[in-house]
């Protein structure tokens, strides 16, 4: 039951909301506008605080990608979100966040009844087996695959905010070079958004971990040094904060400092995450939350609320509730603890018809000493039309799905002659990229394969690689023509915008012949490091030892600390 002190709380939060509880639906819900450094409902014009919570089973994104790891789509469940929506609304919650949603079944269910309840969504584009990793990134057809899928699947609801691009890719000092794939696929998802025309509040954000190089991701994923402008910025900035535990306060918690520098911030900031569990008296489940008067408090001139982690109980112990085998929900008493604190806290709103944002974009980064990722050169644009076109113009190409098969090939033929490797650079620390970098494995493959081959007269027994590769007829359709010619015969040149519907509608080309569009039931496909051909594939055994290297910096693309991206 709600105290008394709670119902006006819940009934102002329903009033800013148009019409009545009854007439609300994803459909029909207020979307919520960024403008400048605030959230507004676009009904009304009144600011939007978040009161969120993490809505995820199971997961713990953290940059990393696993081949097995399986997740369960929270929003695919009407029967869970019934379970677990009156529990939201006891904590005044009008925002989730999920972490990885299945692009191929329906939501209706769920988010009618989130709508309903005047709660609105954010929505990570990765899943475990797809994600941009924090030592091995890439934007790729599989990644780009999955992003616009979920686009796909979740840009009709008006109650989804936007979508992060990336959760903590960047956690280590020697990581940062990651970023520039990130911030190429907030370019590429933003272009999407627009090229099929879905609603233009519709943002697309990243969330940082707390770690030493929070100011300069800041600054990077908010500037913006190229013609392509507003495409390449973030629309909303998450962070992930654990530093106020138990009862700390604002200046020894770091808050102080976080709302000095993101005073001047261009796009909405938020807590993505917070909520910390260590040292706490009485245990982990027993967090006060007392950072909440504070962070709805004086905080709310440059934060726009928060997200706590997390509804479900793990192994982590940051759950708020727990959910027994009879599929009963038990309160935690931090539960309650959060409900009283956010019972209390009553942020003044401003009117968007009296904000006139001022703040502008930041400086990129500069000091390369730490800073690895160059701001004026992102990873090309993905174009699988390319990279299916491309693929099927070769002479040479690939005969096996299995990606173990690739590592040691990658590296002979790169190590042969770098020159024929050029299309698949990705160096992040000189911004230097061949139009095919954005392929998948098996298609990068198959490039540089052809390349090989046409290096060696078309010899026949230059495409074989131990029946890796094979001899097969070139075709470019006339829809090829202008792809191929923009990419260059080398694979140094541009790369056109994709065209048309993609995430549900992508051409093939992921690891192993996947599109990369895992479901939630499935454990995914995910790039792995390997070879094994040896000497019956025909190759010398140095070729092979380095062949595993250069197949890390041109595929894998290793980050190594202090010295950027490995180049050949």
């Amino acid at each position: 039951m709600w105290s008394a002190s709670a119902i006006p709380m819940v009934l102002g939060a329903l009033a800013s909301l148009a019409g009545s509880a009854d007439a609300q639906s994803w459909k029909t819900i207020p979307t919520i506008q960024a403008v400048g450094q605030h959230f507004f409902y676009s009904n009304n014009g009144s600011q939007y605080f978040l009161k969120g919570v993490a809505y995820q089973q199971n997961y713990q994104p953290n940059g990393q990608v696993s081949s097995t790891a399986k997740y369960t789509d929270p929003l695919a469940d009407g029967s869970l979100c019934k379970r677990d929506i009156p529990f939201m609304r006891q904590l005044f919650t009008n925002v989730i966040r999920v972490y990885a949603v299945d692009p191929t079944v329906n939501h209706d269910d769920c988010m009618e009844q989130l709508a309903s309840a005047g709660i609105y969504v954010f929505a990570d584009l990765s899943e475990p087996s797809l994600s941009i990793q924090s030592d091995n990134p890439q934007w790729n057809v599989p990644l780009y695959a999955r992003y616009t899928a979920v686009i796909d699947a979740l840009a009709k609801y008006n109650n989804v905010i936007g979508f992060f691009a990336g959760n903590e890719v960047v956690s280590a000092g020697n990581q940062t070079a990651s970023a520039a794939f990130v911030k190429a696929a907030v370019r590429d998802t933003k272009a999407y958004i627009r090229s099929q025309k879905y609603r233009t509040s519709l943002g697309v954000g990243y969330a940082t971990a707390d770690v030493p190089t929070r100011d300069d991701l800041a600054a990077y994923f908010a500037c913006t040094p190229t013609s392509d402008g507003s495409l390449t910025s973030i629309d909303f900035w998450g962070y992930n904060v654990y530093s106020w535990c138990g009862n700390s306060n604002y200046a020894a918690s770091s808050y102080g400092e976080r709302e000095d520098f993101f005073r001047n911030y261009p796009v909405p900031v938020f807590f993505a995450e917070y909520g910390c569990n260590e040292n706490i008296p009485g245990g982990p489940y027993n967090r006060p939350f007392t950072e909440v008067p504070v962070l709805y408090g004086n905080m709310t001139d440059v934060f726009s609320g928060g997200i706590v982690y997390q509804y479900f109980d793990s192994e982590n112990k940051y759950g708020l509730v727990k959910i027994d085998g009879s599929n009963n929900v038990s309160p935690y008493p931090d539960f309650t603890s959060l409900r009283n604190q956010l019972a209390t806290v009553s942020p003044s709103p401003t009117q968007s018809s009296a904000y006139k944002p001022t703040n502008t974009a930041p400086a990129c980064p500069s000091d390369f000493s730490t800073w690895k990722a160059v701001a004026t050169a992102l990873p090309p644009n993905v174009n699988p039309q390319l990279c299916a076109c491309e693929v099927a113009a070769l002479q040479c190409g690939i005969a096996s799905d299995n990606a173990e098969d690739y590592g040691d090939v990658f590296g002979y033929i790169c190590g042969a002659n770098s020159k024929y490797c050029d299309g698949i650079a990705h160096n992040a620390t000189t911004g230097t990229y061949g139009a095919l970098s954005g392929c998948s494995a098996k298609q990068q493959l198959a490039w540089v394969a052809n390349q090989y081959y046409l290096g060696n007269n078309a010899n026949p027994s230059a495409c074989n690689f131990n029946g890796v590769a094979t001899v097969q007829s070139a075709a470019t359709a006339a829809s090829c023509s202008s792809l191929l010619s923009a990419a260059g015969t080398a694979g140094t040149g541009s790369v056109p915008a994709p065209t048309g519907q993609q995430g549900t509608a992508v051409v093939g080309g992921g690891v192993g012949g996947a599109t990369g569009v895992a479901s939630s039931s499935s454990s995914g496909v995910a790039a792995r490091v390997g070879g094994g051909l040896g000497p019956a594939g025909g190759f010398a055994g140095g070729f092979v030892d380095v062949g595993k290297a250069l197949f890390i910096g041109y595929v894998a693309l290793a980050v190594v600390s202090g010295a950027g991206i490995l180049l050949l």
